[in-house]
């Protein structure tokens, strides 16, 4: 079983009951597993069809997944995006800064790393804030 992450916690999954197919598959509605070889701008086609697109994250030193979120939403994907797989309760926030509305991890990384581990990722403090806000700086 796998576990929801979003930046409120844990939570179920919305989705559960959504089919999931590859892009080769879509037929125009629903939801899209993508693979890291997929063309984005073939996925930008369905845009005003999909209402959830996963993306995987085969290893977690596997960036990929990131780009393409970003890419997603330069595009103009305003649906909902999940991350999939191996990803790290160190690179959570910059899961969501990228596009993602959560993360779906396996049931033994929700063990490794319990809800409090994923709720303790601050949003509030950024790089950026920290050079562009002088009232951000410790």
């Amino acid at each position: 079983m796998t576990q929801i992450v979003t930046s409120a916690g844990f939570t179920p999954d919305k989705f559960a009951d959504a089919p999931l197919v590859s892009l080769a598959e879509y037929q125009g509605t629903g939801a899209l597993l993508m693979s890291l070889e997929d063309e984005i701008s073939e996925v930008a086609g369905h845009f005003d069809t999909l209402n959830l697109i996963v993306v995987p994250f085969p290893k977690s030193a596997d960036g990929r997944g990131f780009s393409i979120a970003r890419s997603l939403r330069e595009l103009g994907f305003s649906g909902y995006l999940r991350a999939r797989g191996h990803v790290l309760v160190d690179q959570f926030r910059a899961a969501l800064r990228c596009g993602f509305d959560d993360v779906e991890i396996s049931g033994e990384q929700a063990q490794r790393n319990p809800e409090a581990q994923w709720r303790a990722v601050p949003f509030d403090q950024s790089y950026q804030t920290r050079i562009t806000n002088r009232d951000a700086r410790p």
